[in-house]
């Protein structure tokens, strides 16, 4: 006989075949074809997936360009704050079915997913109704001549296209701010994690969002609902979080209608560690910042710099620690490291590992599959040493539960290798010398840089990448600069 909790842990894992959501309805494709939804912790079928592309897409661009001049227009911004708020509350509301959807979808373990990933869902849309009360715009006087003001207005249709890893949380940090600026918008979450973007089209409805406002259509990207969205012609900006190469292609499609676009790509993020720095917080951190979330986290810091004189001493520590770490089922409360996406991206890694061995690297601990755990996409947390900077492994974003480990001596040496990358999404620096850190943080090529800490964010602050990490920044006011546009009115006196 189950008991009470067992009996929730099973309701919570439930999963939910995957409809298009457009113009306030579910649906399926209209040549009815669908793909699997595989649970990257078993290998089983978790349901169906509806595959979307033109068809869908030009239904839902439609409806959005309908519902600008609809109902969401003539609401205050007061209205639509209400709206958002709502919106958050009610993903909160459902935290634990939201939380186990993603797990299911994405391998993570559970208590990530409901601490992390949903909280933060919901904040995102928290956040952005109290943030909106207080955009204003700028008003110049010209001597006695005229004055200038700037009314915002929304920038139109958006395209919302998001990454598997951290699907509801980054989709709602696009989506917050898009309808906080009175937008419409069609959504394509990534084809691999379709769950609780599913279900995030009835928590809109639910909260009050017109008909047409907020759209999703699943499928892949080349010819598909992704490229789709990106060359439509009545899509007015493109937000894109992914990585580097499927940006590229983006940014191609979308300059035929010079497309707005916001990018956050790929990273390949150094982690910096000063002799004076508390080894054991340090330690204590990087954990997190190596091997949460499987490492497939973009600012995640996958290049770890140690300066010589506490080198032995950091790598045998960390060593010690990343063995303890728990590799396995996503909803048993001990698992620490979960399964990677998918099968195509599982091979991927390891190539990887086989890549290290090649150029030299020494696998101090982790590279293979768990024991015990025959199905599923698991992998050991892995260290490598013994590698240059010139190596693939060091230079090349892995996307998986493995770091390199590099030994250095002098601060502009660190410097240098630290922004040896085409790279430029984010660094962690850390030492207890308060001009070291203000100095070395200021010569970092990077979008974010946290000194004695990892991923501590605060929404109103610029977030974005440098060179190929990305193309503008998101956060706070400069949100609002992608999913709006200014004009300026000019009143001679």
């Amino acid at each position: 006989m189950q008991t009470e909790q067992q009996e929730i842990t099973v309701t919570k894992r439930k999963a939910i075949d995957s409809l298009h959501f457009i113009n306030g309805n579910y649906m399926d494709s209209i040549n009815g074809n669908v793909f699997e939804n595989i649970n990257p912790a078993t290998e089983e079928v978790l349901g169906t997936v509806a595959e979307g592309g033109k068809e869908e897409i030009d239904l839902a661009v439609a409806a959005a360009r309908r519902a600008l001049q609809g109902p969401w227009k003539k609401m205050t911004a007061h209205e639509r704050a209400g709206i958002l708020r709502k919106v958050g509350d009610l993903i909160l509301e459902r935290k634990e079915e939201l939380a186990a959807l993603e797990s299911l979808d994405t391998g993570k373990p559970y208590w990530l997913t409901g601490s992390v990933d949903i909280p933060r869902a919901a904040y995102n849309f928290h956040f952005f109704a109290d943030y909106m009360r207080a955009v204003g715009t700028e008003a110049y006087q010209t001597d006695d001549v005229a004055i200038n003001y700037s009314v915002r207005r929304p920038v139109g249709v958006v395209g919302l296209i998001n990454p598997w890893n951290l699907p509801l949380l980054l989709l709602t940090w696009k989506l917050a701010p898009c309808l906080a600026a009175g937008n419409t918008c069609v959504m394509k979450p990534a084809e691999l994690t379709p769950m609780t973007a599913t279900l995030l089209g009835e928590i809109c409805r639910d909260a009050g969002v017109p008909d047409g406002v907020v759209n999703i259509v699943h499928g892949f990207g080349p010819n598909s609902a992704g490229s789709a969205l990106t060359e439509h012609p009545d899509v007015n900006a493109i937000s894109f979080t992914g990585e580097t190469v499927t940006g590229k292609i983006i940014m191609e499609a979308a300059a035929k209608t010079l497309k707005r676009l916001s990018y956050e790509l790929g990273g390949k993020n150094p982690n910096i560690i000063f002799a004076d720095s508390n080894i054991d917080e340090v330690i204590e951190t990087t954990l997190k910042s190596s091997f949460i979330n499987q490492g497939e986290v973009c600012l995640c810091g996958s290049r770890i710099y140690v300066e010589r004189p506490i080198y032995e001493e950091f790598l045998e520590k960390f060593v010690a620690k990343t063995k303890e770490l728990v590799v396995g089922d996503p909803f048993d409360p001990q698992t620490k490291v979960g399964a990677l996406i998918g099968e195509e991206h599982y091979h991927r890694v390891n190539r990887y590992l086989e890549l290290a061995i090649e150029e030299g690297g020494v696998i101090e601990t982790g590279g293979k599959r768990p024991a015990g755990l025959e199905k599923g996409y698991y992998l050991e947390p892995t260290i490598i040493t013994g590698l240059d900077r010139n190596c693939r492994v060091v230079r090349e974003e892995i996307f998986g539960p493995v770091v390199t480990i590099l030994p250095f001596d002098m601060e502009e040496e660190v410097i240098a290798q630290a922004n040896d990358t085409h790279y430029g999404l984010s660094a962690s620096i850390w030492t207890n010398d308060l001009r070291r850190a203000h100095r070395v943080a200021g010569q970092i090529e990077a979008g974010i840089v946290w000194v004695n800490t990892w991923f501590l964010r605060d929404l109103r602050t610029p977030f974005g990448g440098m060179k190929q990490s990305g193309i503008g920044r998101e956060g706070g006011m400069h949100s609002f600069e992608f999913f709006s546009e200014l004009t300026n009115i000019c009143i001679k006196l």
